[in-house]
């Protein structure tokens, strides 16, 4: 009893201390969470740190928290945010603070109630700032008051007259430390037309600018207006003025890889459109190797291999399975692996059901039209089977097995894999059949006249290779002899060794 007893406290005492373990790593969890307005405040101080030294990594190190920033501020910390590092008589403080929603009663109260409860202790509240900071602060407060704004779509007009108020105020002010900040802008400006329902509005505003980008040579925004404009030409469907904007400028080699990226995916699809597929599976290709990881950018990373699938299959290749199973593309691509399994199969039938059944999904992914082309692949990968099968068809069998509207279409798509090398036959039109050479010719002579050349072949190499390897006959019994004899000679010589009957100076050594 007592053992059983001792046994039952240790492990009570093993699982409080886990207990324990475990509350204390959720405690550092939770003070490792920093406040938003601690956060922004931070990043205010290092954008004036790199604006005074002259430094844009520290900008870049801002920016590079914005994704996971933007998704957690809200009207009450933006506006504690731009009180604390604005003193109480700015104008910039003012102007700020009405491109924001106004507060609910609620908040207002409770802000009365906090600042008369520190009254009283003014020592320990940290001291408010005598001047406004640099202006890449405030257009870096715009920059999350903006995209605070896209969050509701009672304020989608309210943030496009944000976005040009904040446009006008960078182009006045024209400091090249804005540059990597401006570059963040105008993707928000560009979100903020498309929420708006206005995108086409914004695209002399991307040109002008991409022009000013060019003559200053700013690398950041260039990069982001170039993907801005390619963006919103695909939106439209302007698929010969993104091709023209693209023989035009050239995209800057230091941007980043998500731009990149975005760039390659853009010309994917150009490509895609303009039946080079060739060119398109390589842009797609890199597009996916700079792409930010699945778990970061989950939609773009989804978008990119929808077209990479249908360009495979344009060119004449079937995806890996195992892209299909990845986790962040299995749901996404289950349309998508429809299509494939009706390509690979060569069934028309099946096809057109597939393509009926996900047509508003291949529509909202702007990939329908692609999808349609792969018709001809499906016929033509029917017709590689039919003949593989049949040495002789008719046209009439061919119309029934591939679900085709006549004979003469037919006719006309098997002549068209025939000439192209899809598959080798003739088209006998008096009897109205297909005849398949490869087929017909399988096993006649000519196979059996080579198999007989090529075994001849390997028997003479074999009897060759058995030649080289033999010795003369009785060969090791000569020297089996002499090994005999040299043992006695050695052994007469020890034996005279130990009688004492040779001298050092012996000529019988010296043969030895």
């Amino acid at each position: 009893m007592t053992t059983e007893t001792t046994i039952k406290g240790e492990a009570k005492k093993e699982e409080r201390k886990k207990e324990e373990a475990k509350k204390e790593e959720a405690k550092k969890e939770e003070a490792k969470i920093v406040l938003p307005t601690v956060e922004i405040k931070a990043n205010i101080a290092l954008i004036e740190r790199g604006v005074a030294e002259l430094e844009p990594r520290f900008t870049h190190r801002v920016l590079r928290s914005l994704t996971a920033l933007r998704k957690r501020i809200d009207s009450k910390v933006l506006r504690d945010a731009i009180e604390e590092n604005y003193p109480a008589d700015s104008a910039v403080k003012s102007s700020l603070l009405s491109c924001l929603p106004p507060a609910p009663a609620t908040d207002r109260a409770m802000d009365v109630d906090s600042n008369t409860e520190k009254t009283d202790a003014t020592a320990t509240t940290p001291s408010k700032p005598t001047s406004d900071p640099v202006p890449e602060v405030e257009i870096y407060l715009r920059l999350l008051i903006i995209h605070h704004l896209h969050s509701s779509k009672e304020n989608y007009v309210k943030s496009i007259e944000i976005s040009n108020e904040t446009i006008e105020k960078m182009q006045s002010l024209n400091r090249r430390s804005m540059d990597p900040i401006a570059a963040k802008v105008w993707f928000a400006v560009e979100r903020s037309y498309e929420l708006g329902g206005e995108l086409a509005d914004a695209r002399p505003l991307f040109l002008a600018a991409q022009r000013t980008a060019a003559l200053r040579h700013d690398d950041d925004a260039q990069a982001s207006l170039i993907n801005r404009l390619l963006r919103n030409y695909l939106h439209y469907s302007l698929y010969d003025q993104a091709d023209k904007l693209v023989s035009k400028t050239t995209f800057p080699s230091s941007a980043s890889s998500p731009q990149f990226a975005r760039y390659h995916y853009f010309l994917g699809r150009i490509k895609a459109v303009q039946l080079n597929y060739t060119a398109a599976h390589t842009n797609l290709q890199q597009a996916i190797r700079r792409a930010p990881p699945a778990k970061v950018a989950p939609g773009f990373y989804q978008a990119v291999h929808k077209l990479f699938v249908v360009v495979e299959l344009l060119m004449g290749d079937i995806p890996d399975r195992g892209i299909f199973r990845h986790y962040v593309l299995e749901k996404a691509l289950g349309a998508y692996f429809d299509i494939v399994k009706a390509v690979r199969t060569g069934s028309l039938s099946e096809f057109q059901t597939t393509l009926t059944k996900h047509a508003a999904r291949f529509e909202e992914d702007k990939t329908y039209t692609l999808i349609v082309r792969l018709r001809q692949n499906v016929i033509k990968t029917g017709i590689r089977r039919l003949s593989l099968s049949y040495s002789r068809i008719s046209l009439r069998d061919i119309c029934l097995k591939l679900h085709l509207d006549s004979e003469e279409d037919a006719e006309y798509i098997v002549g068209k894999a025939i000439r192209d090398g899809v598959i080798e036959g003739r088209i006998i039109h008096e009897k109205g059949w297909m005849e398949c050479e490869g087929r017909k010719n399988g096993y006649g002579p000519e196979v059996s006249d080579i198999y007989m050349r090529r075994i001849t072949y390997c028997m003479d190499l074999h009897n060759q290779s058995v030649k080289a390897m033999r010795y003369p006959l009785d060969a090791h019994r000569k020297e089996l002899a002499a090994a005999q004899g040299a043992r006695e000679r050695e052994r007469e010589l020890a034996k005279e060794i130990q009688e004492g009957d040779l001298d050092d100076d012996d000529s019988g050594l010296g043969d030895f």
